[in-house]
């Protein structure tokens, strides 16, 4: 069986925890890799709390952000998440920088969290 954890790299867009209110990530640099995927974990959602995931991204790690377009990913990301639930979309956009946006539409909370996992480096092992 061939090894993955050395041959990606994971970097936390969202702590879990109970958002009520729209969440922005910081940017993650996909530099030296030329794959990702992101990956969203749910738990409970408390008042009808309704959040809708996307992925942005840009040339420059503080500005210029913009929707990822629908070619530029592997999957697709639900209108509404739902409790208890995993979500894994791909990546296949050529910007350097990508954050994840985690949209209040309404209601009141969902425990959530999102990673997003870099993959097919140009240098492994991976640390």
């Amino acid at each position: 069986m061939r090894d993955l954890a050395n041959n990606i790299g994971a970097v936390q867009a969202v702590a879990p925890a109970v958002l009520t209110a729209t969440n922005t990530s910081a940017a993650i640099d996909l530099l030296g890799f030329n794959s990702a995927a992101v990956i969203i974990n749910t738990g409970a959602i408390v008042g009808a709390g309704s959040f809708t995931p996307k992925l942005q991204e840009s040339d420059v790690s503080g500005s210029g952000y913009t929707d990822v377009a629908a070619a530029d990913l592997v999957g697709e990301f639900p209108a509404a998440m739902a409790a208890a639930s995993v979500y894994k979309v791909g990546y296949i956009g050529n910007r350097r920088y990508v954050r994840t946006v985690l949209t209040l539409n309404s209601g009141t909370s969902i425990a959530a969290g999102a990673v997003v996992v870099k993959g097919n480096a140009a240098d492994k092992p991976v640390s």
